[in-house]
């Protein structure tokens, strides 16, 4: 099976830039404190790039 990460949005997306806003979503984030667990590929490590001052990311 392929490495999995754990992302958790820790900060507001309140203020952030429409593409922001739109890569947390795409993340399956809504509130503040909400996690998810993600394939561990370039895709979502992009994804985890653009918004890396909003979310924590942990090994699953």
């Amino acid at each position: 099976m392929d490495k999995q990460i754990k992302v958790t949005l820790v900060k507001s997306t309140i203020g952030c830039t429409a593409k922001q806003k739109a890569t947390v979503e795409a993340l399956g984030l809504k509130k503040v404190g909400s996690s998810k667990v993600l394939a561990d590929n370039a895709c979502t490590k992009g994804m985890i790039n653009i918004v890396a001052h909003l979310v924590k990311v942990e090994e699953a």
